[in-house]
This record gives C-alpha cells, sequence and structure tokens, in this order.
C-alpha cells in the first residue's frame, strides 16, 4: 500500500508520518508514504496555484494545471489497484466501511484543496471518490488527509502491534467500544467492575458486549437500528430501555 497526498502546504504531514505507530509502520514497510507539492508543478512565473473564480465569488480556487501535472507525476508507473480521493465537505462520511475497502487499494492518491476548493475540471477528470470527515468546513485538506489514512492504515495488515486491535474497537462491529480499565483495580475510591478481576473468560466476554450495548444506547442510539444483535442483545437492550 503507498499513500500519496497531493497538497500546497508538504511540511503539515512531517509530524504524523515521523512519530508513533505510522513512522513504525513505514520502517517496516507495512506501508509507504509520499508528499508532493502542488506549487512545484505551477507554470506560473510567481509559483501561484489558485486564481479568481469565473462568475464572481469569495475566495479563490485552486487551477487546475498544476494539479493535473502532479497527478501525471504521482500516477505515472503505479501499477496496480489506485483511488484517487479529493478530501471535501462535500464527499461521503468517512467511516469504518470504507476505511476498510479503502485499505484494499494498492495505491491511494489523496488530493487536498485550500481556499475555496479546487477548479471543478479536477474533481470531473481525475477524483474518483470525494470524501469527508464531518459536516464542518476546515481550512484545508490537509487534517482531513490525515485522518483518513490514519483510519485507513489501522486495516493494512502490519500495522497494529495486535492484529485483532482493529477488530475490537468503536464502529467495527457497529457499536461503540466497551469501557476498559488498567492498574491499579483501585485509585482514589473508584473500583474496576469486578467481572475484569474474576478470570472467567465467558463472563468477562458477556459484559464487554452489555457494556458496548449500553455505551451505544446512551451515546449513538441510532447506531443501534443497523448494528448486528444476537436475541440476547436484543434482550440486555430491552432491559436498559425499561429501565430508562
Amino acid at each position: 500500500m503507498k499513500f500519496s497526498c497531493l497538497t500546497i502546504f508538504p511540511e503539515i504531514f512531517d509530524c504524523f508520518f515521523n512519530m508513533s505507530i505510522a513512522k513504525r509502520a513505514i520502517d517496516a514497510k507495512a506501508f509507504s508514504m509520499q508528499v508532493y507539492n502542488i506549487r512545484d508543478y505551477t507554470i506560473d512565473k510567481h509559483k501561484r496555484t489558485d486564481d479568481y473564480p469565473f462568475g464572481g465569488g469569495a475566495g479563490m480556487i485552486m487551477t487546475a494545471q498544476p494539479i493535473f501535472d502532479c497527478f501525471s507525476d504521482v500516477e505515472n508507473n503505479q501499477v496496480g489497484e489506485k483511488i484517487n480521493i479529493y478530501m471535501s465537505p462535500k464527499g461521503k462520511i468517512l467511516d469504518t466501511k470504507t476505511a476498510k475497502d479503502l485499505a484494499e487499494y494498492d495505491y491511494i492518491n489523496i488530493l487536498c484543496g485550500h481556499y475555496e476548493g479546487v477548479d471543478q475540471r479536477v474533481i470531473d477528470s481525475l477524483i474518483d471518490e470525494e470524501v469527508s470527515v464531518g459536516d464542518y468546513i476546515l481550512t484545508g485538506g490537509e487534517l482531513p488527509a490525515l485522518v483518513l489514512i490514519d483510519t485507513v492504515m489501522r486495516f493494512i495488515k502490519g500495522v497494529l502491534g495486535n492484529e485483532v486491535s482493529s477488530e475490537d474497537e468503536s464502529f467495527s462491529n457497529g457499536l461503540l467500544e466497551y469501557p476498559q480499565y488498567t492498574r491499579p483495580a483501585e485509585f482514589r475510591g473508584l473500583s474496576v467492575p469486578e467481572v475484569l478481576l474474576s478470570g472467567h473468560h465467558e463472563n468477562i466476554e458477556i459484559w464487554k458486549r452489555q457494556m458496548s450495548i449500553l455505551e451505544t444506547f446512551k451515546k449513538r442510539p441510532e447506531l443501534l437500528k443497523s448494528a448486528k444483535l444476537s436475541e440476547d442483545d436484543i434482550k440486555f437492550l430491552n432491559l436498559i430501555k425499561a429501565q430508562k
């Protein structure tokens, strides 16, 4: 898997890919990363990558020429399954399923917009998917691109130390994750639930499942409509609702 990011602010990516899980995964060759500076591809003598929009309007628009030429360089010699993504508030919302699907590609090329967006001809000609990280506006596409990379890379084999970690987190099974605790067993009068100290694995798994359902019911009840629930899950959910 290779990520390529097209941006006018390449420095934003330096910290992320030189720290923690991302750096270890790159060093282990679980995936690779390359950042392209769109300014390097502009033919404008002042290195501008934006201009005024036709028809008027506030702000500036990123011009097509440097983005087209940058993509040409990015895609050169890419052999395999690739997808070109534009981080945009108009795109589909990034979720776990999307992240898992994207992790199957050999190449993910991400365009980071700025100003008031990019020339529509870029989107029409080069972009396969527009993706949003939420219903809000940011000053550029770099932070959303990092969010996308962070969530996708967790589904790439060899990135996480514990290969089951990505299967045991919030949203992985349609529910929020259960509460977790670590040592000491008692801290400032607050105790870890007894079941977690019991060593009874079956009871612990039942508790985790029930707490996931409870957390989801309290914080994101809409997720329960599409979650896969067993008969025991439904009984527990009905008990919660009756006690509300």
